[in-house]
């Protein structure tokens, strides 16, 4: 079987799709359009999906934690930094999924036959590090949340929450009720978010100001892991296993950008922005090193004690939606890297999910004296590993033998080459701070 035939998880096609008696199976082809009133707005919510996916993972425990340390420390001088991490992720994602849909096959099988096997297990190598790195954040940012709704030990609670996610594992359908549930706690903070940073009266012309790059003595750390959390290649190069599950096609792609991609990308970078813009005007001269107390105090003059358990259930919630689904994600690269079964049911991704599940609480048993300050660490490392999947996304999506009409356009290129510049300007930066 050559390296281009397509896996038994393939989305199905008219060859291999057996009879369903829902009636998916005579839907008509991807792209196609539908007749009817709303036949064509149901068909452009129905592309939804890879970016919002990559999104998902942006606004997460980190992104919330650098935000608010941004803001209380550093005012609105960081806000370039989201903004830049956002432009490169559009840049980025897009370039995943054009490849996942013009191969049909995963982004480390076309790795291994366009770039050769090392490279392909260097990458998916370093794809499984980052997950450990998210890990950690998860963990912690679960038992923060906890903590600060009932008291208590954020480490025991993170092991609680890591040992019922580990548990739910066994149980897919529970879990996907308990996402739900979580989703809209997050979607409650993001909009109470939004609602305090227009309240709390930010000076506008100030945070605009922030959009100009400047360096504040002493951000070094705090904008590494800014990078590490909102231009997150990882998330980027997954985008491309999201766009072959949901089986976007040619002729869907534009519509697909539209709808998707650059939203799905665009919307938690607002938020992120939004609660940096927060903290600035609520925690002004708290400084970075703020407590996860002072955090949680963010919404606190707009809706009272309400504002902090509003924070610390979406901070839990966003934390411990992204346990499970981090974890998949890379234990399914790591079993495609080393051609294991890479079904969620099969036993090496099983096993993969529980080591990084594993990870994440013996790092937070271990170093979890400054939890906020782990998570920062924490996402800042992931950008050692971040330049060679990036460098790998440029490359094939130059490849005009792969991509053909998509290959990347000279302002793609232009974007993909600062991508690859700021993760190696970070990382080595970080790695000089490091020894």
């Amino acid at each position: 079987m050559s390296e281009r035939t397509y896996h038994p998880d393939t989305p199905t096609t008219p060859e291999n799709t057996s009879p369903d008696p829902s009636g998916a199976a005579d839907a008509p082809p991807e792209g196609t359009p539908r007749r009817g009133l709303f036949g064509g707005k149901l068909r452009l919510l129905a592309m939804i999906g890879p970016a919002f996916v990559v999104g998902s993972w942006q606004f997460g425990p980190g992104a919330l934690t650098a935000a608010v340390q941004a803001g209380s420390g550093y005012g609105y001088d960081l806000i370039w930094v989201i903004v830049a991490c956002n432009l490169l992720m559009l840049a980025f994602a897009d370039m995943s999924i054009r490849i996942g849909i013009v191969s049909g096959n995963t982004l480390i099988s076309i790795t291994k036959e366009y770039c050769g096997a090392l490279v392909a297990k260097l990458s998916g190598v370093g794809l499984f590090i980052i997950t450990l790195m998210f890990s950690v954040g998860n963990a912690v940012g679960s038992g923060l949340g906890l903590s600060l709704l009932f008291g208590g030990s954020v480490i025991w609670w993170s092991l609680a929450c890591t040992a019922l996610v580990a548990c739910v594992l066994l149980a897919r359908r529970l879990y996907r009720a308990i996402e739900k549930a979580l989703l809209v706690i997050v979607a409650t903070m993001a909009f109470s978010f939004v609602i305090t940073a227009f309240l709390s009266g930010p000076e506008w012309s100030a945070a605009g100001g922030g959009v100009i790059p400047s360096l504040p003595a002493g951000a070094g750390l705090l904008i590494v892991a800014m990078v590490g959390t909102n231009f997150s290649m990882n998330a980027a190069f997954f985008a491309g296993y999201a766009g072959r599950e949901r089986g976007l096609t040619r002729e869907a792609y534009r519509r697909t950008t539209l709808v998707d991609t650059i939203p799905g990308i665009v919307a938690p970078g607002l938020m992120t922005i939004l609660v940096l813009i927060t903290a600035a005007t609520v925690l002004e001269g708290g400084g970075a090193d703020a407590s996860f107390g002072d955090l949680a105090g963010v919404l606190e003059p707009i809706a009272g004690e309400a504002g902090r358990i509003i924070f610390a259930l979406g901070f839990f919630g966003a934390a411990f939606s992204s346990m499970l689904a981090n974890a998949t994600a890379g234990a399914t690269v790591l079993a495609d890297t080393f051609d294991w079964a890479k079904d969620v049911s099969a036993l090496p991704v099983r096993l993969g999910i529980l080591g990084i599940l594993a990870f994440g609480a013996t790092v937070t048993v271990i170093a979890g004296s400054n939890p906020v300050q782990l998570i920062i660490i924490a996402q800042a490392l992931t950008v050692l590993i971040k330049p060679l999947l990036g460098v790998v996304l440029v490359y094939l999506a130059n490849n005009s033998a792969l991509m053909g009409t998509l290959r990347n356009s000279w302002w793609q290129n232009a974007l993909g080459a600062c991508g690859v510049l700021l993760v190696v300007a970070t990382s080595v930066h970080l790695a000089m701070n490091l020894y």
